[in-house]
């Protein structure tokens, strides 16, 4: 008897082909870009979700800045926003139901995600008063880390590497980063024997936030997420206008 692994339904062509790519063992990516919670985009999460479940993905990556941690600052803060605990708890409510569909995940550090350790270290706190990232933000099984490397592809979170489109062809590596939230782009790079790819995967930030106010007048966030197939294949997959 076969088991249900061996087992697909009688198709041909095109439809055994799409089968096929969907139904293989290849690690299969979804990167979700910035969050900068509790200041993120309402429909940013089902954005992610269908992508995830489009594109038959098998593994998360955030690519950091889960949180934005905007009261710590080290630039100016509106003085009319939320206060640090009240921000916080917020953040902590929206990360819940990311963390919920997507319990298993790699979590990239980001600049803002680091607020808190800088601002301990400007102040002379030892680290060991500072709680853990997991248990401040409920997410006990994220695996919080500053890069990940998986099928020969970087993922980093932007602020340390630079562009992707830069950094790809720097170290010839493909790269897929966040940061820059009005970036949103695959490139591919051939030489004699290689191809590598940068992908910058946009965010999925509220750009009416008051968090926000320093980009207001420039350009507009790119609202997006991004599937990396077999460490081959880079799909930028924009969110469409519109959504909150």
């Amino acid at each position: 008897m076969k088991t249900p692994k061996q087992v697909r339904p009688r198709l041909e062509g095109q439809k055994l082909v799409n089968y096929e790519f969907f139904n293989n063992d290849e690690n299969r990516v979804l990167v979700i870009g910035d969050l900068h919670a509790p200041f993120d985009l309402e429909k940013y999460f089902d954005h992610c979700v269908e992508t995830y479940e489009r594109y038959n993905c098998n593994k998360v990556v955030f690519i950091g800045d889960v949180i934005d941690n905007h009261y710590s600052s080290y630039h100016e803060t509106d003085a009319d926003g939320m206060g640090g605990g009240q921000e916080l708890g917020f953040a902590i409510k929206r990360l819940a139901r990311w963390y919920h569909r997507f319990p298993d995940a790699v979590v990239l550090w980001g600049n803002h995600d680091r607020l808190i350790m800088r601002k301990a270290q400007t102040g002379g706190v030892p680290a060991e008063w500072i709680k853990d990232i997991n248990e401040v933000l409920n997410t006990p099984k994220w695996d919080f880390m500053y890069d990940y490397y998986l099928d020969g592809v970087r993922y980093t979170h932007g602020d340390g590497a630079g562009k992707a489109k830069s950094a790809c062809v720097r170290d010839m590596q493909s790269t897929v980063t966040g940061h820059f939230h009005t970036d949103f782009y695959v490139n591919y790079h051939v030489g004699a024997n290689t191809r590598v790819f940068g992908m910058a995967v946009g965010c999925g930030i509220d750009d009416k936030s008051y968090a926000m106010g320093y980009s207001k007048g420039g350009k507009k966030s790119a609202i997006g997420c991004g599937v990396v197939i077999d460490g081959t294949t880079a799909i930028a997959v924009p969110m469409i206008l519109g959504g909150k």
